[in-house]
């Protein structure tokens, strides 16, 4: 159909979706800091038809290489936590624009940029103020850019689900930060890797904003009680003041896995659920995939008995 280059596209969401934009007939261009590193897309395509290619978002020369002769461009790129120089400001901010400006130069047809559901300039969280003001950079370079912004995003390597799991098998207790209460509405990463792909035809609208959430808006302690249904551990769901989560995640943000930090916490204190006032999955011809649908095909490995149900567990 075209040519495809994939910012960051070695990614949680980048490998769902250089395979749907394979199937699509595109020409996929993986534009990534290691080549090497993203091999394993290759075959998810035919001969010659997935390339990585190197590209870093804070160099701009390497972006304009990376986005030269493309139909479409799809900017994946974001971080959950600041590590050196990759800083909210230098990856949702400076790299957007960075990449925007860049496709406006190369003459690029259809620039498709993912945010976040709760993309705010007044939101408490830091994530959450650059990744709107990111979006306004790349308004202002692109104004036709599509937007796009999913809710939590679940998957066998989503860093929400698995994180939760893993509390559940080292303690009785499942804490539960603040009341519980905090709705989300977590969207499968093949719904949401499928939404983009459909994006890129030339049929396809231009402009806009989609907001992208699943089937279901659960709470946070309904989202936990969920957790431990699926691992087979009967956990004690217990509230924990924010003030008390935060004081944790300083200590726990120190360390080099950054398991949970502070701004991560900023987060959680807010509604993560789609604005029905704008398009999503439907409107993208995307049947949104049930959580039960998914959980039991990854989280059985935090089972003590693996696949067995809980009820033929020791």
């Amino acid at each position: 159909m075209g040519t495809v280059t994939v910012i960051g596209g070695a990614g949680f969401v980048g490998r769902y979706l250089v395979t749907r934009l394979a199937k699509q007939g595109n020409q996929v261009r993986v534009a990534v800091r290691d080549p090497e590193a993203a091999g394993f897309l290759k075959p998810m395509g035919g001969v010659g038809q997935v390339q990585p290619i190197q590209a870093n978002i804070r160099n701009e020369a390497s972006i304009q290489r990376a986005v030269a002769g493309a139909d479409t461009v799809i900017n994946l790129t974001g971080v959950m936590f600041p590590a050196g120089s990759q800083s909210f400001q230098a990856v949702h901010e400076d790299g957007a624009e960075t990449v925007a400006r860049a496709a406006t130069a190369a003459g690029v047809a259809r620039l498709i940029h993912v945010s976040a559901i709760g993309a705010d300039v007044e939101a408490s969280s830091k994530y959450a103020r650059s990744k709107a003001a990111g979006e306004a950079m790349v308004r202002a370079a692109f104004p036709d850019a599509i937007i796009v912004r999913p809710s939590t995003i679940f998957g066998p390597e989503d860093q929400f689900f698995n994180l939760f799991a893993r509390i559940a098998t080292l303690s009785p207790i499942m804490p539960v930060p603040g009341d519980g209460s905090s709705r989300m509405q977590p969207v499968y990463v093949g719904d949401v890797a499928q939404a983009i792909a459909n994006l890129v035809p030339t049929t396809a609208p231009t402009g806009g904003t989609y907001e992208l959430g699943g089937p279901q808006v659960l709470s946070l302690m309904e989202l936990m009680a969920m957790v431990c249904e699926q691992t087979g551990r009967n956990r004690l769901l217990i509230p924990v003041p924010f003030v008390f989560v935060k004081i944790k995640a300083f200590f726990l943000g120190m360390l080099p896995w950054h398991i949970l930090t502070m701004d991560q916490v900023e987060m959680l204190k807010v509604d993560n659920v789609a604005n029905s006032d704008l398009p999503g999955l439907a409107d993208l011809g995307v049947t949104p995939t049930a959580l039960n649908a998914i959980l039991p095909s990854y989280l059985y490995r935090y089972r003590k008995a693996g696949r067995l149900p809980a009820t033929e567990q020791a």
